[in-house]
């Protein structure tokens, strides 16, 4: 089987899908640095299982460190690489721009470099939905024209799709690249509305909703995101680039309701201003991707937010134990 070197690989997707690929005999070398965007604890915990496999390599460390990234190669026979390692949000990102170009853009161009040095089969990149901007063709095809991203986060995603197009150009490197489409699930990151509006209900505290609450999301269970990153890893084109998404639009207050729902209780709503950066929607095409990966989303909203209030409780429940 092929080794496969994950970057971000104990972040929320990262971490499922070094999973699912460890339980195919992948062996997979998981880099991550551990940073403080959210609590290291997060990922410590989400890679814990995954220590027990003999197949399974963790590095900590940063897309960053060239020589880091050097000493990996050169000391494992890496196939192919999925980079899913970032700094990512879109509101953080009107706050820190820099940030974003350093290690989103320039990141992206040292696993591209060790990328061409080492002939690599295959280089996956994980791109993000809000390349589209507003786009006022719905749904969103990967042949529209993204000229407008209204995000620093949306224009480092659009740069490294971009860096990627002229490594393959200039190399011809086969690449993937995957516009991921609101992923969520079970270990998604505290900063994320799911996760951030489960826990608010669970507290009888309001829920903020910016705008009039009818901004519309594709929303991607995470089983399905990493079917989509699994079927991208069996079939290698020269260049590509795929939607992974549900093909499905939920309004914000919907999706307020199916939580509350799911938890049985009565959201409180905050009323606030539109946020710069926010998009009124995102509606994934996966025609593509269902034609020439076999992506087959299956999840409904419904049965997703259920799987992940469900994990929450778990979660939460046994942090309080741990404290008594």
């Amino acid at each position: 089987m092929s080794k496969i070197l994950v970057t971000g690989g104990a972040g929320f997707i990262g971490s499922h899908l070094c999973e699912r690929l460890l339980k195919e005999n992948y062996e997979v070398v998981c880099l991550d640095n551990f940073n403080d965007f959210y609590n290291p604890k997060i990922k410590e915990d989400n890679i814990t299982d995954l220590l027990k496999y003999e197949n399974f390599i963790l590095v900590r460390g940063d897309i960053l460190d060239v020589k880091l990234l050097e000493k990996i190669f050169a000391e494992n026979k890496i196939d192919k690489i999925i980079h899913l390692a970032a700094i990512a949000g879109v509101r953080p990102s009107l706050v820190a721009p820099t940030k974003y170009i350093e290690v989103d853009i320039k990141g992206t161009v040292n696993l591209l470099e060790v990328a061409k040095k080492y002939k690599i089969e295959q280089f996956i990149f994980g791109s993000s939905s809000s390349v589209y901007g507003i786009n006022s063709k719905i749904p969103f095809s990967e042949e529209d024209r993204v000229d407008l991203q209204i995000s620093p986060y949306a224009t480092a995603k659009r740069s490294g799709e971009l860096y990627c197009a002229t490594y393959h150009h200039l190399y011809g490197i086969p690449i993937t690249i995957l516009r991921f489409f609101t992923v969520y699930g079970p270990r998604q990151r505290p900063d994320m509305a799911i996760h951030k509006f489960t826990k608010l209900m669970r507290q009888g505290k309001p829920i903020p909703v910016f705008g009039n609450g009818e901004s519309k999301r594709d929303y991607t269970y995470i089983s399905d995101a990493v079917e989509g990153i699994v079927k991208s890893i069996e079939r290698i084109y020269n260049f590509e680039i795929f939607n992974i998404g549900n093909s499905e639009t939920v309004k914000l207050r919907e999706l307020i309701e199916i939580i509350a729902d799911k938890l049985n209780v009565n959201p409180k709503i905050e009323q606030l201003p539109e946020q710069l950066g926010d998009v009124p929607i995102t509606c994934a095409d996966i025609s593509k991707a269902k034609r020439m990966l076999g992506y087959n989303p299956s999840t409904s909203i419904e049965l997703g937010i259920e799987n992940f209030v469900n994990w929450y409780l778990i979660k939460k429940d046994l942090l309080e134990r741990r404290r008594l």
